[in-house]
């Protein structure tokens, strides 16, 4: 059930991160974590009883918050620069 395969997350990092091999920064992770949600959510319309996929969703869900917010203490303009592209609290 893999929907990311090495060459979108090497494009997703390469237009959020700077480089496909800098995995680690904040903006190329939740970039990463909003795809995985994206795709989960359009699992969920379909099967509203697949409850282990909804509990793995809210966890997603957290974990880009609270990226979200240690990105808005430390870079704030990367931050909203980072909501617009994605499109993120409309």
């Amino acid at each position: 059930m893999s929907a990311i395969t090495k060459e979108k997350k090497a494009t997703i990092f390469t237009n959020f991160g700077g480089k496909a091999e800098n995995t680690g920064s904040i903006e190329g992770q939740i970039a990463l974590l909003t795809e995985r949600i994206n795709h989960i959510s359009g699992h969920l319309k379909q099967n509203k009883k697949d409850f282990s996929s909804n509990r793995g969703l809210m966890q997603l869900v957290g974990k880009r918050k609270r990226l979200l917010t240690y990105l808005s203490k430390h870079n704030l303009t990367g931050y909203r620069q980072l909501i617009e592209k994605l499109g993120l609290r409309k």
